[in-house]
């Protein structure tokens, strides 16, 4: 780790040396979290250079001498990045510390590195499911600033009908704020029971939850879509690595491609 001098006027500065980076963007590139959660985990001394707790904002290491532990586990530098599209099947849970020992979405993709879903899909909540080791790309996604757009196909328990969406359309009231559907529309030739709903917002169970504002039961839900990516031509509980410029336009979508 760098030790810090002082000038004249006491401020504290740091010794430029060749291949120092950041503490924080270190552990983001490593895959362990975004940059701002790395400074949280930072500030709460849960970070270690040399066996030292380090709680300074801004700290500096190198990479190639500094040993870098998290609650006490060593970091290495992740050279890897992967980016996976899972067409998800039911009865997978994306926690992968289930504490009911159900499957998780990893033992359907079967790769050496080390990844971890993007958000979460209910168990039995089919589709497009991203997974990665790429923690700021994934961070941001998932942060309600970047507005990323899901598209979900809902099967109904019965037809929905026209004072309804337009009910939805105009807002419900859940958590204490209205929630609008970025899209609602009724797929054709399905009797109003299979309807197309697109939204940004991360709420806990949000498309049941607008249904059952209207006493309509969601029986199947499926995620077509995120942040433009869909899971067409996939079979379900198949998965791709994403193209890079599928991964370049997701960067570009959460403004990393500036950094």
């Amino acid at each position: 780790m760098e030790h810090p001098q002082k000038n004249n006027s006491g401020n504290t500065l740091r010794r430029a040396k060749s291949g120092s980076v950041r503490l924080n963007k270190y552990l983001s590139s490593s895959g362990i979290t975004s940059r701002r959660k790395a400074d949280e985990m930072i500030l709460t001394g849960r970070i270690k250079v040399n066996g030292r707790v380090v709680k300074k904002l801004g700290s500096k290491i190198d990479p190639r001498r500094d040993k870098i532990e998290v609650d006490g586990k060593g970091v290495r530098k992740r050279t890897n990045l992967v980016y996976i599209l899972l067409n998800k099947p039911k009865d997978l849970v994306t926690t992968l510390h289930d504490e009911k020992g159900r499957r998780d979405v990893l033992d359907n993709v079967k790769i050496r590195e080390r990844v971890y879903p993007v958000g979460r899909l209910d168990r039995n909540t089919t589709g497009v499911l991203l997974l990665t080791n790429d923690g700021e790309l994934a961070n941001r996604l998932m942060h309600p600033k970047h507005l990323v757009l899901k598209v979900y196909k809902a099967t109904l328990d019965r037809a929905i009908r026209e004072r309804e969406i337009a009910k939805l359309k105009k807002g419900v009231m859940l958590d204490g704020t209205v929630t609008v559907p970025d899209e609602l529309y009724v797929l054709p030739e399905s009797g109003g029971r299979e309807i197309g709903v697109a939204v940004h917002e991360g709420k806990h169970h949000l498309v049941k939850r607008i249904f059952e504002s209207i006493y309509i039961r969601v029986l199947q839900l499926d995620r077509y879509s995120y942040a433009g990516l869909t899971h067409h031509g996939m079979q379900r509980g198949a998965w791709r690595n994403l193209t890079k410029l599928e991964v370049s336009s997701l960067r570009k979508l959460v403004e990393l491609d500036k950094e």
